[in-house]
């Protein structure tokens, strides 16, 4: 805590990174604010009861919204589209050769994506404000001709995922952190007063249950205590994982300069145990919403034995939990294979003069990287389920479902947190003179 601490004070010490970390709040500020403005020609009490209605699908679409859901806000489309247009635009890379060349031009590829990506959010933004003005109809104000009235509600609903699109790329621009995870972020802090609330009248709901006033009070306080300490613990542990990595030993040889010898050192190349943060659990909470989206949306109150299949299957049954693991590991390996090279790890090892203890240079490189690699995905793959799945299946054998501080919530908290805390430290060692002189001497040695 000391060195959270720390770090926090040492950064507003350092203009630059002031700046950026105040910019950062002054757009979580406007994103705060935004998910207040109602959107026109809509009863925002009735469009609530709307989505309330959905259950579970509602929650987690408020929970990926960032909390704006439920206010019929302008931004109640939240990220939503943007990470659906990512999943797409990534899935496409693989299988189209333009895009995946794009993907590797470096600086000006990655530009080009980014437009793609953007371009295709608001598409399916419009969509799904088409789809979402069609399922709330009846929350439609009646004073404004009907044709009038949808078309309004769409056109705000896509402007305001415009702009949270457009709020976290000038988080990525000019800010710190990632952009769409820390929208996410602030919803979910906004809604923790809530879930400490409802933690604290399901409490008392346990204390007035017991005929003895003195033994219903000491249950209620061991049952917060017991849900607040498991939610420490969890937090920890998560912490304790996404800091976690497998350092890769490298021997660098030894150059002679002119009359001098340099280089000769040891490193070491860090694989994080959480390589993908939470992006594997975003993917699979967006996709595994479509299904009962579409039949939320289109045949709420059908009698099809499909549609009541689909709507029953996919809110928390353990055919639900059997998928949702499957798609957390899927886009665990699938998300690593994009974002992870190690041909190109394993050519700047070689090019820098290092070789890994006992690994042929080249290939065998490569392939070793590669291959630890792998098995650490599976760990990261099975920790993502774990703090996942399991909190929630527990708070539903013990009736505190709709309390547990543990889950996607925490995950996306805590990763977040944990991302931004090393982005600052990163910045703080680059501007250090100590960090700046061990960084020079380093690279001077590896010449």
């Amino acid at each position: 805590m000391n060195g959270i601490f720390d770090t926090a004070v040492n950064a507003f010490r350092v203009e630059s990174i002031r700046k950026r970390l105040l910019y950062t709040f002054m757009i979580l500020g406007i994103f705060m604010l935004g998910g207040l403005v109602p959107v026109p020609g809509i009863d925002g009490e009735v469009f609530t009861d709307v989505i309330r209605q959905w259950g579970q699908l509602g929650s987690i679409m408020d929970l990926i919204s960032g909390g704006g859901l439920f206010h019929a806000s302008i931004l109640s489309l939240g990220v939503s589209p943007y990470i659906n247009a990512s999943i797409i635009i990534q899935l496409l890379t693989v299988v189209i050769p333009a895009l995946e060349d794009m993907s590797k031009e470096g600086e000006s590829g990655r530009k080009k994506m980014d437009k793609i990506t953007r371009i295709s959010a608001i598409c399916l933004a419009f969509i799904q404000s088409c789809l979402f003005t069609y399922s709330t109809r009846s929350a439609l104000n009646s004073s404004l001709p009907v044709w009038l009235n949808a078309a309004l509600v769409a056109l705000a609903f896509t402007a305001g995922a415009a702009i949270v699109v457009f709020l976290g790329e000038k988080i990525n621009d000019k800010g710190i952190g990632n952009g769409v995870s820390l929208l996410i972020f602030a919803g979910i802090v906004t809604r923790l007063p809530d879930m400490v609330k409802t933690l604290y009248y399901k409490c008392v709901s346990i204390s007035d249950s017991i005929e003895n006033p003195a033994l219903g009070i000491i249950l209620g306080v061991l049952a917060f205590l017991a849900v607040a300490a498991v939610s420490i613990i969890i937090i920890v542990f998560v912490l304790y994982v996404q800091n976690a990595e497998r350092r890769i030993p490298v021997q660098y040889s030894k150059k002679v300069i002119g009359r001098q010898a340099r280089g000769g050192n040891r490193d070491y190349i860090p694989l994080k145990v959480n390589m993908s943060g939470v992006m594997p659990v975003i993917f699979t909470m967006s996709l595994l919403a479509i299904p009962s989206v579409i039949v939320t949306l289109f045949f709420n109150n059908s009698t099809n034995a499909v549609a009541l299949w689909i709507k029953s299957s996919f809110t928390g049954s353990p055919w639900y939990y059997g998928v949702y693991f499957l798609l957390v590991i899927a886009f665990t390996f699938f998300y690593t294979s994009i974002n992870f090279h190690p041909v190109e790890i394993a050519n700047s090892i070689n090019k820098n003069g290092g070789m890994i203890n006992g690994i042929r240079s080249g290939k065998p490189t490569t392939d070793f990287i590669k291959a630890t690699a792998f098995r650490l995905n599976w760990v990261e793959a099975f920790f993502l389920v774990l703090v996942c799945i399991v909190p929630t299946i527990v708070g539903i054998l013990t009736g505190f479902e709709n309390v547990w501080f543990a889950g996607t919530s925490v995950l996306i908290l805590t990763g977040v947190a944990n991302d931004l805390i090393v982005q600052v430290e990163g910045e703080l060692e680059i501007r250090s003179p100590k960090g700046f002189l061990e960084d020079l001497t380093i690279k001077s040695g590896r010449r």
